[in-house]
Formats: structure tokens, sequence, C-alpha cells
């Protein structure tokens, strides 16, 4: 066997279509694309665009309203702290507070704080400091003989609102009167 003999097995290769070569291989001139124009050229993706018509996400009715200034919580059940705790991640005799949350990688990060959630149970006694909890959660917390702080939940700064109260100086030529 030599180097000239070699070549792939049978249908495991194909030839590239080979466009532009006369109007009598079928894609000769436009080479398949149309005529000119966006749509022509590659790398072109116009989504919602229908021809000038009023697009659907346009014609339909748009509801309700998304509030910015909305506390965004990280959320932990008690099935989850009773896993910590099992797994001595957490210390029972200490208080638990975000930061502690945090450090044992059961929350990634709190915007505005931790929210606890009644969710699972807990049978441990621990003290909870903490921006918020359900009442299920209070009251699973405090039968098992726990207690939850709750503390005000961590305030952002307000967005900057440029307030321009000078007048607008423009430099340059002054005008000269005649």
């Amino acid at each position: 066997m030599k180097l000239n003999d070699l070549k792939p097995n049978v249908g495991s290769s194909k030839n590239g279509k080979r466009v532009g070569r006369g109007i009598g291989s079928g894609k000769g001139k436009t080479c398949g694309v149309g005529q000119k124009g966006q749509k022509a050229r590659s790398g072109v993706a116009i989504n919602g665009y229908e021809g000038g018509q009023m697009p659907l996400y346009q014609r339909l009715p748009k509801r309700g309203f998304t509030n910015i200034f909305r506390k965004q919580y990280a959320t932990v059940t008690l099935a989850r702290l009773q896993e910590a705790l099992d797994s001595k991640k957490l210390d029972a005799k200490n208080t638990i507070d975000q930061e502690t949350l945090v450090a044992a990688k059961i929350v990634k990060k709190t915007k505005h704080g931790v929210r606890i959630l009644g969710t699972g149970e807990i049978t441990t006694k621990i003290t909870l400091n903490v921006a918020g909890a359900t009442a299920g959660a209070i009251a699973a917390v405090e039968k098992a003989g726990g207690k939850i702080d709750v503390i005000a939940a961590k305030e952002f700064p307000a967005r900057k609102v440029k307030t321009n109260t000078e007048p607008k100086v423009r430099k340059g030529k002054k005008k000269v009167s005649k």
C-alpha cells in the first residue's frame, strides 16, 4: 500500500457543494442565496422582524408590572439547614447568620439577605439571625427549642439620578454684536 492508494471509506466523506460555476450547475449566479439584499449576506438573523408588518410581540396586549426595587432574598429551607447541621458544616452552638451560611456554602451570595422557608423539619436547637422567615419556619424552629431573629433587609444605595440645576455653559466663540 502506498500513500497515493489511500482513500476514505465509501460514503464517509462527501464533496462540498460547488457554487457559482455556471447556469448549468443549478447553483450558479446567485449561488442559492436569492437576490441581493440583507438576507443574501452571511450572518444575518432578523428575529421578530415581519417585513414591516407590526410584529406579533407588539400586537399582543401587555399586562402586569415588574417592581425594579423589589427585595431579592437567598432562600434556605429547614431541611437544608438540618442537613448542614448533621454534616457539621454549621455549628448549632453559635448564632447562624448570613455570613455563616455563605462561609458554609449553603447559599452562594446574599443580595438583600437570607430568608428561611418552612419546608422540611428541624430537630436541632439553633439561633438564626436572618433577614426574613416564613411563619411556618419560625414555628418549627421554636418547636425545636430555637429562635429566629429577623433583622432589617440589607439596603442598597438608591440609584443616582442626575440633577443638573446649573445652566449649561457653552464654550467656544462668543457672539459679538455690531
